[in-house]
């Protein structure tokens, strides 16, 4: 099955030493996912907004784009070859869909997106070996509970299990038989012994009976225990492989990554937290890495050996959206990238994050940047308005920038901080509309986060951590101007709402 790299249930499991191998060997891996939709929302770009922070962003999106599947995950892993000076690439393509083990299995509910799945089929993506032989998976909590289940049914068999579950009436003693059913229980005693010495099997259908000693029953029963142990790895499934990702401690790499990496950890790891500060996988995005001084260089040829017995894809025949090939792309332009300038430690651990003005990535090894932005009002005013009401609101302080919040609320970014101030109080008496500083909008959202209280989580060492941050006397000035703070934790209830589609002009540049 080497020859398309395509890995359904019927050969994932001989396959997955092959993968193991891969991760193991590797210098670094690169990944990539195809999705059954984006957005819940309106459209797509309800779930951005230009002036979102790190946190509104990953709240956006984890309200409404986990309910999408992950069903296709490319894999790519880089092996750097001494003694050919080449990369030496193996690339896997994993169908994944999540089929109940059992009946008490999660039954996994998910929706789609006609435009996604409309853009998939142009691509020629095999739905049906998604839907018909995906690999099945279970996050952790998921398996966790099928192993006690398993542990719970073992013990039952043993004698050992809950009293709860034992009748209270039952007698360990032989009981004893009332006279009147002597003798038909003596003629159902003689059937069964008779069971025991015949050998004719004079019917179809018949039950075949015999004694074990303890040492057979044993053996039995470490058989029955090793089945079941094959079975509930081939409940977990594919999240072996993304286990094997984490503990190889490898880098990966990733383009334009954040969806990758959280529909990653929610459907294969565990439900994603409040938070998003840190991880269990070393991640590099190059999205990010290619907007980055001193990266932003133009590509050359990168000396790349395909594994025997492994696809080799051709870069002059795009197969673009298979996710394999984009993976491959993705550790190509990476290779590229690093040798024409000198790999720094302040590209890793963020992702990239799609239009945000002043704020290009998500950081999850630290605090997140907190850009100034004195220049932009918090305006609320009728649902009725338009965007062009905003203009005329504000056409006598200069060009501006109108980011919609919802169908009642939007920034306003000014070109002239100095205008900030007076814009302000031209509106003290206004009855239709308010406006407030930025600073007093956060300070406000942040009263009333700490009023409804906040939710923490803390995690072991095999997945999440959340270290402890003090407090700095001073806030120092982070590189191209920004200010590092602290992230704060959002409450589930804080999130943007998404205006009407004729309403929301959101990336309009100051005119």
């Amino acid at each position: 099955m080497l020859a398309d790299c395509c890995f359904c249930i019927t050969d994932f499991k001989d396959s997955l030493n092959t993968v193991y191998s891969a991760i193991e060997e590797a210098d670094f891996l690169a990944i990539d996912g195809e999705f059954s939709g984006i957005s819940d929302g309106p459209n797509v770009s309800a779930l951005t907004n230009g002036l979102d922070t790190p946190e509104e962003r990953y709240m956006k999106l984890k309200k409404h784009s986990m309910d999408f599947l992950l069903f296709q995950f490319g894999l790519c892993t880089f092996t750097y070859d001494q003694a050919e000076s080449k990369y030496v690439i193996k690339t896997f393509n994993f169908y994944i869909f999540p089929k109940p083990f059992n009946r008490t299995s999660p039954d996994t509910k998910f929706i789609c997106q006609s435009s996604s799945i409309d853009f998939l089929a142009s691509q020629g993506f095999d739905f049906n070996k998604v839907f018909r032989h995906g690999i099945p998976y279970l996050n952790q909590e998921e398996e966790v509970q099928l192993r006690e289940q398993y542990e719970e049914r073992r013990s039952q068999s043993n004698g050992s299990g809950n009293p709860s579950y034992i009748s209270p009436n039952s007698n360990k003693g032989p009981g004893s038989i009332p006279e009147e059913h002597r003798e038909y229980i003596g003629r159902v005693v003689e059937k069964v012994e008779s069971l025991f010495t015949t050998s004719e099997k004079t019917k179809e259908r018949y039950i075949q009976i015999s004694k074990v000693d303890d040492e057979e029953r044993k053996r039995r029963e470490r058989q029955k225990q090793e089945r079941e142990q094959e079975e509930l790895n081939d409940a977990v499934g594919f999240s072996r492989v993304i286990h094997a990702i984490s503990k190889s401690g490898k880098l990966v790499v990733g383009h334009n990554m954040l969806l990758d990496v959280m529909h990653t950890i929610h459907q294969f790891y565990c439900v994603l937290p409040e938070y998003f500060l840190y991880c269990f996988l070393r991640l590099l995005d190059t999205k990010l890495m290619a907007t980055t001084q001193p990266f932003k260089v133009i590509l050359f040829q990168v000396f790349r050996l395909t594994a025997e017995g492994f696809p080799s894809y051709d870069t002059a025949q795009e197969q673009l959206h298979e996710a394999g090939y984009d993976a491959y792309i993705t550790g190509l332009c990476f290779i590229s990238m690093r040798y024409n300038a000198t790999l720094t430690s302040h590209v890793f651990a963020r992702l990239f994050l799609m239009r945000i003005i002043d704020i290009p990535y998500l950081n999850i090894s630290g605090p997140d940047l907190q850009p100034k932005r004195d220049h932009v009002l918090y305006v609320t005013f009728p649902k009725e308005w338009k965007t062009s009401d905003l203009y005329q609101l504000f056409s006598a302080f200069g060009n501006i920038q109108v980011s919609w919040i919802d169908d009642t609320s939007a920034f306003v970014s000014l070109s002239q901080t100095d205008q900030v101030q007076i814009a302000i109080n031209t509106s003290r008496y206004a009855e239709s509309y308010r406006i407030q500083t930025y600073a007093e909008y956060v300070q406000g959202r942040q009263q009333v986060r700490e009023s409804q209280g906040h939710s923490t989580q803390s995690w072991d060492e095999d997945g999440w951590v959340k270290p402890h941050y003090t407090s700095p006397s001073t806030v120092g000035a982070g590189p191209t101007g920004y200010s590092y703070g602290h992230r704060h934790h959002l409450n589930k209830k804080s999130h943007s709402h998404f205006p009407s589609k004729e309403r929301r002009h959101k990336n309009q540049k100051y005119s």
